[in-house]
C-alpha cells in the first residue's frame, strides 16, 4: 500500500495536467530551472567571497592579537 505504481503516477500526472494546464506547468518549470541555476552559480563563487570580508587567515590572526594581552599593566590584571 505504501508504494505506487507507474498508473498511479500517470493519473496523477494526468489530473494535474487538466487542473493547471500545460502553460501554467511550462512556466513553473522554468521557474524551478532559473532557481537551480542560480543557486549553482551562487555556491560556484564561495571562493571568492563578498568584498570587504575577511579571509580565514585573517580572522585567525585577528582572534590571536584580541586574546594577547598588549602591555604589562594588563597581563597583571589577569
Amino acid at each position: 500500500m505504501g508504494s505506487f505504481s507507474l498508473w498511479h503516477w500517470l493519473v496523477v500526472l494526468l489530473i494535474v495536467v487538466l487542473v493547471f494546464g500545460t502553460k501554467r506547468l511550462k512556466n513553473v518549470g522554468k521557474d524551478v530551472g532559473e532557481a537551480v541555476k542560480g543557486f549553482k552559480d551562487g555556491m560556484g563563487n564561495d571562493a571568492k567571497g563578498p568584498p570587504g570580508q575577511l579571509g580565514d587567515d585573517a580572522r585567525i590572526d585577528e582572534l590571536q592579537r584580541t586574546e594577547q594581552p598588549r602591555n604589562d599593566a594588563d597581563r597583571e590584571q589577569r
